[in-house]
């Protein structure tokens, strides 16, 4: 378990910046693994693969969940066999600590 998906996540007051580039590899490397950044540095993805629809709901209704415990909500685009989970922050334009945060909850719900 990582040390983000022990935190909580917390509002983020307007006009906050985006985290840096460096930070956001940093998390994606160390606390993150198999989530990957756009491009533009302005949101992150994973794409997880299932057996069948009933293995993709699960997990679909239980990261639902757990956006609803943390008050930060993914873009999810579900299909049959596969769920693509994407995080960005809209106040900061970008990605925030949030993002992160929610994505190592995830992944923590892969493990189980």
């Amino acid at each position: 378990m990582t040390h983000l998906a022990h935190k909580k996540c917390t509002p983020c007051p307007a006009g906050a910046a985006s985290l840096t580039v460096e930070i956001c590899q940093t998390y994606l490397h160390k606390e993150t693994p198999g989530w990957t950044m756009s491009n533009d540095g302005k949101h992150i993805e994973r794409r997880v693969q299932f057996k069948n629809y009933y293995e993709t709901m699960a997990f679909v209704n239980a990261v639902a969940w757990m956006a609803h415990q943390e008050d930060h909500h993914p873009d999810l685009e579900v299909h049959y066999d596969h769920c693509l989970i994407r995080y960005n922050t809209h106040t900061v334009n970008g990605l925030s600590e949030n993002d992160f945060i929610c994505a190592a909850k995830v992944n923590m719900i892969l493990e189980k």
